[in-house]
C-alpha cells in the first residue's frame, strides 16, 4: 500500500491553534487526517481524510490502496470459510468508494452501499439515520433482496468511526430483519472515546453477535468546553471577512426551483440547452461503459460485475488518455457524490498507463465546509455549484474542495447520467466552475443503473410487433418491418447549428434530437434523378453481388436486418434481388444503432425470439471509416454477455465498402448511391433514429418519426423501382463478380480508418468523429451537420455534382486533393460554436 506523504505544516494546525482541538493517538494519525471547520449547527470540526479521495485530491493508487489493504485485513481476520460468505456494506456518500475497495480486498464479497437517491417502486431493504450529518436519511436498495438475508459476516465500512452511532443504528435495523452472528466494522480511523467503545461492546452482547473492528489508525479528538459555539463564531467571522461573490440570478432561480420534466412539445430544446457558458469549452468523452454494468454499489455490485469492470477498464482509460491535451502533466479526475468507485478505478488505470502524467482523484460532496487558504488548514479552496441530479431532498449547494488553485492542467468530471442535467451545464454549474479555474475540462457520463421494480404490471408481456407501412413509412408492409417506436407526434427537430454546438460541447448526444429535414431545391432534385439514371445499373450489380455472397456464405434463407435508416433501402433491394433470382421471400427488419450507445437490445431480443440469430445478417448502405462496424461488434459482445443470447454475427453486409472494413460487400468503389443524396424522402419518409432517456424506456425500442407531411416529395419507392428494374440486365455481371470475389482476398485492411486518422491530424481537427469519408458520409455532413471543408479527389466526376451544389449553397469550400483514398471526405467544423457562421448563416471559410 502506498503511504500518503504530507509536506509542510500539519493540515490541522489552523483549527487546533484557534479552537484548541487536539488529535491524540497513533503516530500516523496526522498523516491520515487534517482538520477543518464545518458549516453545520451540529458539529464544529471536520476530520478531513488525506487518503479517502473525497475532500483532498490524492493519488488514486493511495486511495484505492488503503481500502484494498483494509479488505485484506478483514479477509485474514475472518478466515477463508467466513470470508467466502461475507457481504460488504458501505456508507453514502463519503465511504462508497472505500467500501468498494474493501470488497475488492476481500476478493469474493458482493458489495452494497447506502444511498440518498430513492427509486420509485423499489422497496428499501433497510434504512437508518446519521445523526450528525447535514443530510441524514440512508436507504438500502439492493436489486437482489436476498443480498442482505444470508447468515455470513456483514462488513460495514465508513471513513471514520467517531461515536459509533451510525454503525449502531445500522446494525440495530438490519439485525432485526436479517439476524446474523458476526459483524466487522471497518474504518480508516477509529476515533471513538472509551465510553463509545464500551457502548459497542454492550450492544454486541445484547444482540448475541460478535462485532470486530478493523482500522488503519486509532486515536481520539480532544474538544475543549464550548467548542461548538466557538467554531460557529469563527466560521461566521471568517465568512464575513472573506465573502464569496454572489451567484448569477438565473442560476439561483435554477437551484431554487425543481427542474421541470421535458414536455412532448419541447424535448429537443430541453436537451439542447445543455451547453457550457460562452467562453468555456467542455470535451465530452464516451467511455463505452459496458451495457448493463452497474455504475457502483447503490443496488449491489457482485464479483461478476467486478470482473466485467476489470476487463473494460484498460480501454476506457485509453479513451480518456486520448482525449486529454498532449501537454497535460497534472490531471484531476473528479467523481460525483456517491459515484466514487467508478471514477476512482478510471483514475487509477489512467495513473498506471499515462506515463509522465500526475493523476489525482477526489469527488464532489454535499458537506458544507469553510475554506481557508492557509497551509495549516485542510480545505484550501472550494467551488460552489447547484445540485445537478434532482435530489429527493430538493435543490441545494454542492461543493468541490481543493480543486481550484491546485495547478491542474486538466480535469475529468465523471458523473452518472441522472446527473447530466441542465444544472450541470448552467452558467454557475459544476462544469463552468471548473472551466473558470482549469484550462481543460472533460466530461464523461456513466450510465445510471436503476434496477427494475419486482412487480411491473404496466410492462407489456411481449415486445411490440414491428411497425409497417402504410401506418409507419411509405414502404409496402411486406418490404420491411420497423423494430422502432413511433415518435411522430414529438417535436424533436432543432436547427443544424444549434445541434452542432450542443453535440461538440458535450451538451447533448447526436441521437437525442433530429436535424430539420432538408427540403431539396428543384435543381438538387434534378441532380438526384440524373444520378439515379446514371448509377442504377451499377447499384443493381452491387445489390446482386452482396445478396449472392450472403446467400452463399452466410445462410440460404437469411433474415435481413438493416441498420436504419441508410441500410433500409439496401435491405429492401437485397430482398427484391433474392425474390428475382431465387424466388425467396426473405424477412426484412430495420433496427436502430447509435454510435457510442450501441444497437437496440430490445430489437435483438425480439429477433432472437422469432428467428435463429445465426440466420440474421445485418445490412448497411456503405462503410465510411468503419465506426458502425466496430460499434456493432462491441454491442453484440456486450449483449451476449448481458442476455446470454448467442449466434448474432457482427459482420455487416454493405452495398459499398470504400473503407475496407468488412468482407461482405457489393463493391469497394466509393461511388454515389443516390439514396445518400436525400434524407427521409428516399428512406420511406422515416427520420434518423432517436435514443433519449425521457422518451425511450428500458423496454422500448429506439424511436423514429414518420414524416407523412412530406409525401409529395417522396421518391423512396421510385428509387427502389429504378434500381430493381435493372436486375435482369446485370445477372451475368453479378455471377462473374461473385466468382471473382470468392477467389480473392477480402480481408479488411481498415485503410479507411488509417486515412481518416491521417486527415484528422493533417487538418488540425484531432477528432476522427469530425472526419466523414466517402460520398455518402460527405452528403450527410452537408445535409445534417455544420461543414467546414470538403476534400475531393482530383478529377472526381459526376458522382460529386450534388456535393458541389450543396457545398455552394452552404458556402463551404471544396478542396481538390491528389491521391485521396475516397472520392471525397467531409470535414465537420471543429470546435464549433454558432459564432463560426457568418451573418447569412453560411459556414465561415477558415
Amino acid at each position: 500500500m502506498n503511504k500518503a506523504v504530507n509536506n509542510g505544516p500539519w493540515s490541522g494546525t489552523w483549527v487546533a491553534e484557534r479552537l484548541g482541538v487536539e488529535l491524540v493517538g497513533d503516530d500516523n494519525l496526522t498523516d491520515l487526517l487534517g482538520l477543518a471547520l464545518r458549516r453545520n449547527p451540529k458539529r464544529a470540526h471536520l476530520l478531513v481524510s488525506n487518503v479517502l479521495g473525497k475532500h483532498v485530491p490524492q493519488a488514486p493508487s493511495v486511495v484505492y490502496g488503503h481500502g484494498f489493504a483494509l479488505g485484506r485485513r478483514v479477509r485474514d481476520l475472518l478466515g477463508p470459510a467466513e470470508a467466502a460468505h461475507a457481504v460488504v456494506l458501505g456508507y453514502a456518500e463519503t465511504a462508497t468508494g472505500l467500501g468498494h475497495a474493501v470488497a475488492d480486498g476481500l476478493g469474493t464479497a458482493p458489495y452494497l452501499h447506502s444511498t440518498r437517491r430513492p427509486v420509485p417502486g423499489l422497496t428499501p431493504a433497510g434504512g437508518f439515520e446519521e445523526s450528525h450529518s447535514h443530510a441524514t436519511s440512508h436507504l438500502l436498495l439492493p436489486e437482489d433482496p436476498a443480498l442482505l438475508a444470508g447468515d455470513g459476516p456483514l462488513v460495514l465500512v465508513d471513513d471514520e468511526f467517531s461515536t459509533g452511532n451510525t454503525v449502531l443504528n445500522t446494525v440495530r435495523d438490519l439485525h432485526a430483519r436479517y439476524p446474523r452472528t458476526r459483524y466487522v466494522v471497518v474504518a480508516l480511523v477509529d476515533m471513538r472515546s472509551a465510553a463509545d467503545a464500551g457502548r459497542l461492546k454492550d450492544f454486541a452482547r445484547e444482540i448475541g453477535a460478535r462485532v470486530d473492528l478493523v482500522a488503519a489508525a486509532s486515536g481520539t479528538v480532544r474538544l475543549p468546553q464550548g467548542v461548538l459555539e466557538k467554531g460557529q463564531e469563527l466560521v461566521a467571522r471568517h465568512e464575513q471577512a472573506h465573502p464569496e461573490p454572489p451567484r448569477p440570478a438565473s442560476a439561483d432561480a435554477l437551484a431554487a426551483a425543481p427542474r421541470p420534466a421535458p414536455t412532448p412539445a419541447h424535448p429537443a430544446a430541453h436537451r439542447l440547452a445543455l451547453t457550457p457558458p460562452h467562453g468555456h469549452h467542455v470535451t465530452r468523452v464516451d467511455l463505452h461503459w459496458p451495457r448493463g454494468l452497474p455504475d457502483g454499489g447503490r443496488h449491489g455490485f457482485t464479483p461478476a460485475h467486478r470482473a466485467r469492470l476489470e476487463r473494460a477498464l484498460p480501454d476506457m482509460a485509453a479513451r480518456l488518455a486520448e482525449a486529454l491535451p498532449p501537454d497535460a502533466r497534472r490531471v484531476h479526475v473528479l467523481g460525483f457524490e456517491e459515484l466514487m468507485y467508478a471514477p476512482l478505478r478510471l483514475a487509477r488505470e489512467l495513473e498506471q498507463t499515462a506515463a509522465g502524467t500526475e493523476v489525482r482523484f477526489s469527488t464532489t460532496t454535499r458537506s458544507p465546509v469553510l475554506a481557508v487558504d492557509d497551509p495549516g488548514y485542510a480545505i484550501r479552496t472550494r467551488l460552489v455549484f447547484p445540485a445537478h441530479d434532482d435530489p429527493a431532498d430538493g435543490p441545494g449547494e454542492r461543493y468541490a474542495y481543493n480543486v481550484a488553485g491546485a495547478g491542474f492542467d486538466a480535469v475529468v468530471a465523471v458523473v452518472d447520467s441522472a446527473a447530466d442535467t441542465l444544472a450541470l451545464h448552467a452558467p454557475d454549474g459544476l462544469l463552468a466552475q471548473l472551466a473558470a479555474h482549469i484550462p481543460h475540462v472533460l466530461l464523461t457520463v456513466v450510465p445510471s443503473y436503476v434496477p427494475e421494480p419486482a412487480h411491473q404490471p404496466e410492462r407489456p408481456a411481449m415486445l411490440p410487433e414491428p411497425l409497417r407501412g402504410p401506418a409507419f413509412s411509405s414502404y409496402a408492409p411486406e418490404e420491411v418491418g420497423w423494430l422502432l417506436q413511433d415518435l411522430s407526434d414529438v417535436t424533436l427537430e432543432a436547427p443544424t447549428e444549434e445541434r452542432e454546438e450542443a453535440i461538440q460541447s458535450g451538451g447533448a448526444h447526436y441521437a437525442e434530437s433530429l436535424p430539420v429535414e432538408y427540403q431539396p431545391s428543384d435543381q438538387y432534385q434534378e441532380l438526384f434523378h440524373a444520378a439515379l439514371r446514371e448509377s442504377a445499373t451499377r447499384i443493381a450489380q452491387a445489390v446482386g453481388v452482396v445478396t449472392e455472397t450472403v446467400i452463399t456464405e452466410r445462410s440460404p434463407r437469411p433474415v435481413l436486418v438493416s441498420l436504419a435508416r441508410a441500410g433500409t433501402p439496401v435491405g429492401i433491394l437485397m430482398r427484391r434481388w433474392a425474390r428475382h433470382r431465387h424466388g425467396l421471400d426473405l424477412p426484412h427488419y430495420a433496427v436502430s444503432i447509435v454510435r457510442g450507445r450501441g444497437i437496440d437490445a430490445n430489437a435483438l431480443r425480439w429477433l432472437a425470439a422469432h428467428h435463429d440469430p445465426a440466420d440474421v445478417v445485418f445490412v448497411d448502405g456503405w462503410t465510411g471509416k468503419g465506426a458502425i462496424t466496430r460499434e456493432l461488434a462491441d454491442a453484440l459482445a456486450e449483449f451476449e454477455a448481458s442476455d446470454g443470447i448467442t449466434g448474432f454475427d457482427p459482420e455487416i453486409a454493405v452495398l459499398a465498402d470504400p473503407g475496407s472494413c468488412v468482407r461482405t460487400y457489393g463493391t469497394r468503389e466509393d461511388f454515389l448511391i443516390p439514396s445518400a443524396c436525400l434524407n427521409s424522402t428516399v428512406s420511406g419518409l422515416i427520420s434518423r433514429t432517436v435514443l433519449r432517456a425521457d422518451l425511450v424506456g428500458p423496454h422500448d425500442y429506439h424511436g423514429a418519426k414518420y414524416y407523412r407531411e412530406l409525401a409529395g416529395a417522396d421518391v423512396s419507392v421510385a428509387f427502389l423501382d429504378a434500381v430493381s428494374a435493372r436486375f435482369p440486365d446485370v445477372d451475368d455481371a453479378v455471377d462473374a463478380a461473385v466468382k471473382e470475389l470468392q477467389t480473392g482476398d477480402r480481408t479488411p485492411t481498415w485503410e479507411g480508418w488509417a486515412a481518416v486518422e491521417r486527415i484528422s491530424e493533417e487538418y488540425g481537427i484531432h477528432d476522427v468523429n469530425l472526419v466523414k469519408p466517402g460520398v455518402g458520409e460527405t452528403t450527410r455532413v452537408l445535409l445534417r451537420r455544420v461543414p467546414w471543408k470538403i476534400l475531393a479527389r482530383a478529377g472526381a466526376g459526376p458522382d460529386l455534382d450534388h456535393v458541389r451544389l450543396l457545398a455552394e449553397q452552404r458556402g463551404v469550400p471544396v478542396e481538390e486533393v491528389p491521391d485521396l483514398p475516397y472520392t471525397c471526405v467531409g470535414l465537420i467544423h471543429p470546435k464549433y460554436t454558432r459564432g463560426a457562421t457568418g451573418a447569412d448563416g453560411k459556414a465561415v471559410n477558415v
